[in-house]
């Protein structure tokens, strides 16, 4: 299974915010939508960071009473990790564990085409083994016919 699959099932809506916004206007979008991280955007729409959860509490574990002003561009992650749509489910999931962290921005011929997290890889494993799983079942008890 590719990670174009898991896009076309979820969808490749993606949010993202400006650079020069406060931190807290980022956490105001994350609660909105109920996501874990935004793309980072400049003025020309391009993709120039993540920000994340995790960026966001260890800001605010320093600076919390400075998140009201302090810009998304000096708290998020400028080194994007990303991968393909072409790319293998199982390849995405290592990426992620390895790199230790929960979202990756999908590239399309250096186009933003989705973002996918650790959750949708999981959910789509899971069911790639129910059905594997069902099949195997039935295939032992003699469901199908000979």
């Amino acid at each position: 299974m590719r990670i174009k699959n898991i896009l076309e099932k979820k969808g490749n809506k993606v949010y993202s915010i400006h650079q020069n916004q406060p931190v807290y206007e980022a956490i105001k979008e994350l609660v909105k939508q109920n996501i874990g991280a935004l793309l980072v955007h400049d003025d020309d729409h391009q993709i120039v960071g993540i920000l994340s959860e995790r960026d966001i509490l260890r800001e605010g574990s320093q600076n919390c009473e400075k998140l009201h002003v302090t810009p998304i561009k000096e708290v998020m992650t400028v080194d994007l990790i990303i991968c393909r749509p072409e790319d293998e489910i199982t390849y995405a999931k290592q990426v992620m564990v390895k790199n230790r962290i929960r979202h990756l921005p999908i590239f399309d011929e250096g186009k933003i085409v989705g973002v996918v997290s650790m959750r949708d890889v999981v959910e789509q494993e899971l069911k790639e083994f129910t059905v594997e799983n069902r099949y195997l079942r039935d295939y032992i008890e003699g469901k199908y016919p000979a």
